[in-house]
């Protein structure tokens, strides 16, 4: 496609940055949510997921400015706990206090540690989304801070319980940053205000594309994983952990597309499939749904994860006098007059300095702390992954479904998630004797 060009995804991990040491005082200053909004208090910080999204978030949490230290470590996997520590100890140094006594492994480990902290800490959720909802809730519960990685929920009964969640927090004065960082990407936040000014006239249509390679699958049973460790060791790979190809994967620019709509959608249609993936697992290869807004203007999403195949990754904004190419995947926003992105066309880029979008919103959320003001991203968090779900329930279906009923269902991937104790219960969904998984078939699959 003319004007687009194909942009490696970034994760947290690019952006670990470098702290010097800090004082210890303070540590033992009075517990509560309002206990940290002076500079000179230390902000203890606990990580619950200790894989590559939850290690570069703590490593943005320690970057932030203020004493922080890192004071507990939370996960299901004994090996990814160790490795994120040894990763963050050799970066930040005594800013990395976790001793072997809180270092907690196992399902009811997020608890220790956000006990640890509780109240008035901030707790790092960065497990697979399936759990979000479960530990977004105890976090309030125990009045701790809160940054929540994406997708926050795989269903409508978790988003409620998130929506829910968040709105405690305000009563109780609690900020919550979800990690929809590229709202907080000063380049994309300046080409979303032009659109808003009107440099393209009318918003007219919004695509979002994600296509490339393959999701990556790994067969962890031969390792002696248990079949519960091997599905959320690839959580990617699994409906009831990540709610799927094109909630976890896409929901950055289905963000950005309702954002430079400043809309959400009221109902959605699609397809979707698994054309030519053979590794056992439920993921659709390919998505293709269009949604559409109250005013009856159109979001269409493409995501496709296929080998030898076109690929790109971002959102393409058509207006009734210009377009716009933009989102995550393109790091350089720009907006053309007419509808071709092409450089003659060129009508505005950004000038301005670099930008860390994933430390920004660490850097906003740990000063709304320290500054004790208003400051909680659950209802927009819930709301972006929403339109993921909206737009898989569709595809899976292949019915049409609004909004209003999609949001009311009472359809669980994964009821009674919370009984789980050990890796070695039984998994919410199994092979059958052929090693094939529920895979959803539209026209059949019941999606409300």
């Amino acid at each position: 496609m003319q004007g687009f060009r194909t942009t490696r995804s970034t994760s947290r991990r690019h952006f670990l940055q470098g702290l010097g040491s800090l004082t210890a005082a303070a540590v033992l200053a009075a517990r509560s949510p309002r206990a940290w909004a002076a500079e000179q208090n230390t902000i203890q910080v606990a990580l619950v997921g200790c894989g590559g999204r939850g290690t570069g978030a703590a490593a943005n949490a320690l970057s932030t400015a203020g004493p922080t230290r890192l004071v507990a470590l939370a996960d299901v996997f004994p090996h990814r706990l160790q490795s994120s520590l040894k990763s963050l100890s050799a970066q930040f140094g005594q800013k990395v206090d976790v001793p072997p006594d809180r270092q907690f492994v196992g399902f009811d480990a997020f608890k220790k540690a956000i006990d640890l902290i509780a109240p008035g800490g901030v707790v790092l959720l960065c497990t697979p989304p399936a759990f979000r909802p479960i530990h977004l809730e105890y976090a309030v519960a125990k009045g701790c801070h809160v940054f929540m990685e994406k997708s926050f929920a795989v269903d409508a009964p978790g988003i409620r319980r998130v929506l829910k969640a968040g709105e405690e927090a305000t009563r109780k004065n609690l900020k919550i940053a979800g990690g929809l960082m590229s709202r907080h990407y000063k380049p994309l936040e300046e080409a979303v205000a032009r659109l808003h000014e009107g440099i393209i006239g009318q918003r007219i249509t919004c695509w979002a594309y994600r296509v490339h390679g393959p999701v990556g699958f790994h067969d962890f049973r031969k390792q002696g994983l248990s079949e519960l460790a091997h599905q959320i060791a690839n959580y990617s790979c699994y409906t009831w952990l990540n709610g799927s190809f094109i909630l976890d994967w896409l929901i950055h620019n289905l963000d950005v597309c309702c954002w430079c709509k400043d809309a959400w959608p009221v109902s959605a249609q699609g397809q979707g499939g698994r054309q030519v993936r053979t590794d056992p697992d439920q993921l659709f290869d390919h998505y293709a749904v269009e949604y559409s807004f109250a005013d009856g203007t159109r979001l269409f999403a493409q995501g496709r994860h296929q080998a030898n195949t076109w690929g790109f990754f971002g959102d393409v904004i058509h207006g009734s006098t210009g377009c716009a190419v933009l989102g995550e995947g393109v790091p350089q926003p720009r907006i053309y007059k007419g509808h071709k992105p092409t450089p003659e066309n060129l009508i505005w880029e950004y000038k301005g300095p670099p930008c860390n979008q994933y430390q920004v919103e660490h850097d906003l959320l740990f000063e709304a702390i320290r500054q004790d003001k208003p400051y909680n991203e659950t209802e927009r968090s819930a709301k972006a992954a929403m339109v993921g779900i909206l737009g898989r329930m569709a595809a899976e279906s292949g019915q049409e479904i609004t909004w209003e009923a999609a949001l009311a269902s009472n359809l669980e991937l994964a009821p009674g998630l919370e009984k789980i104790a050990s890796l070695d219960d039984p998994a919410p969904v199994r092979a059958d004797a052929r090693g094939h998984y529920p895979v959803a078939k539209p026209g059949f699959t019941k999606a409300l």
